[in-house]
């Protein structure tokens, strides 16, 4: 930047030694800050900065100031995309960069979070780490310590996760650390593109969506997206998906079926955004259309839970041919703290809502709901996310080869039987008294007033035997 100053009339006040320096006009460099004079009176001095040089120009009788900036282009995820920052040798070579997305791994892993249940490891790791500390600074070996230690850390690990209660579980799958959908499509895909907007306007990122291929197949993604931190959780708004996300889901899922690409939904949500912009967008009539749409693709479904799946946001991608659920996911109609407020009256209850939920993916088995259990390794999804992938990609591919065998007409009723078998209720047969124990009695005695008021008025009663005779003659 550079700076030309001339010089201005001056009152009569000021000295001539002043007005001699002001005088003569002055151009600031860059680079200095100190006053400089050249010619045969110099002048300097260190009232500005340091190094400022002026050079006399023509006289003037007024000042202006002339400044130039350089313009700076400021770098941006937009400007970056779809490109890498930097390409890798073998990236270009025959051929499009393979994965075209905004998604980039974070330039610093996440640091570690321990869960509650997981303090005895986090005292153990302090050991272990104090050991190998004194053993750099005294020289000494500490080997057999730190073996027996790590044993232990190995077994009381082992032991933690084989015996994960709900609740537990519930907060592996809230982990912040866990791996979200864009992870596991990249770990799974050959080639992957993203693709964008609902054709209203409008492109929610809590819903990401994408061609990608797996094993020379192509398959349309479809899934819910969490942020990795809080600047990502707030631009993802906590991966709840807006009408505009669903309705960019249904017509990827419609593209989906014109092209013959089955479909591969992750669930990831603690459900639908309901906010006062979601509802008056329509947000009961989004997921209401994707329900029924989705009883009509006349392609393979395979739905995923990743994470935790919640209410309707998850079910309207949820209507598939095959339900499968991570190891430490869990899966509900409403989350335990809204559970425990409506039942308990508090939020304090949420522990004993998560029990009597039954969310967990090996409760679900029970039920019918979920079709196949995906093993997660030692330690939860975020503690081998590459791992967890190909355990997904595998048990998908499994269950894609045997859809692919059957023909639309029969996949549809296949779906469709999934959904009615769930819930079924078998009349006329004794309840088993444990299933009874626990309900709740009525708080007021049931006596004989409470007969007379539950009876129906007797207009009400001829209204309806009126009305059946009606229905029941046949039409002339």
């Amino acid at each position: 930047m550079q700076i030309a100053m001339e010089s201005a009339v001056l009152p009569a006040s000021v000295s001539s030694a002043e007005q001699s320096l002001c005088s003569v006009p002055w151009r600031l460099s860059k680079h200095g800050s100190s006053l400089q004079r050249n010619g045969n009176n110099m002048l300097a001095g260190q009232g500005l900065m340091q190094a400022w040089k002026f050079k006399p120009e023509k006289r003037r009788t007024n000042m202006h100031v002339h400044a130039m900036l350089k313009k700076s282009r400021r770098k941006t995820p937009d400007f970056e995309y779809p490109w890498p920052v930097k390409f890798k040798p073998g990236d270009l070579d025959g051929s499009p960069l393979p994965f075209l997305s905004r998604f980039k791994p974070l330039p610093t892993p996440p640091k570690p979070v321990p869960l509650p249940f997981e303090l005895p490891l986090v005292h153990i790791q302090k050991k272990i780490q104090e050991i190998r500390e004194t053993a750099n600074t005294t020289g000494m070996d500490f080997s057999e310590q730190l073996s027996e230690l790590q044993e232990k850390y190995d077994e009381v690990r082992k032991d933690l996760y084989n015996q994960l209660s709900p609740v537990q579980r519930l907060s592996v799958a809230r982990h912040p650390n866990r791996p979200t959908c864009l992870d596991h499509v990249l770990n799974m895909t050959d080639k992957w593109l993203e693709l964008h907007g609902d054709r209203a306007g409008f492109d929610d990122p809590a819903l990401v969506t994408g061609i990608g291929k797996m094993d020379g197949m192509s398959f349309m993604f479809i899934g819910h997206q969490k942020g990795r931190n809080t600047k990502e959780n707030i631009h993802r708004n906590f991966a709840m998906p807006t009408p505009n996300g669903y309705r960019k889901a249904l017509r990827m899922m419609q593209h989906a079926e014109r092209h013959g690409f089955p479909i591969l939904t992750f669930v990831d949500t603690p459900g639908a955004y309901a906010g006062i912009q979601a509802e008056e967008r329509g947000q009961g009539e989004a997921i209401a259309r994707n329900l029924r749409e989705m009883f009509g693709l006349r392609v393979p479904i395979i739905t995923t839970v990743i994470g935790e799946g919640g209410s309707g946001g998850a079910l309207a991608i949820g209507c598939c041919d095959k339900m499968l659920m991570l190891e430490n996911s869990v899966y509900y109609v409403a989350s335990p703290e809204a559970c425990a407020a409506i039942l308990w009256k508090t939020a304090a209850a949420a522990p004993q809502a998560t029990e009597a939920l039954k969310i967990t993916a090996h409760e679900l088995v029970k039920l019918d709901i979920v079709d196949q259990i995906i093993p997660e390794p030692l330690g939860g999804a975020h503690s081998d996310p590459l791992t967890t992938s190909m355990n997904i990609k595998e048990a998908i591919l499994g269950h894609m080869r045997d859809l692919l065998k059957m023909e639309p007409d029969s996949l549809l009723k296949h779906r469709v039987g999934k959904f009615r078998k769930i819930g079924s209720v078998r009349e006329g047969e004794q309840l088993d008294p444990r299933f009874k124990r626990n309900m709740k009695p009525r708080d007021a005695p049931f006596n004989e007033s409470d007969q007379h008021q539950l009876q129906i008025p007797s207009f009400v009663r001829e209204n309806l035997e009126r009305t059946l005779t009606t229905a029941s003659t046949p039409a002339s």
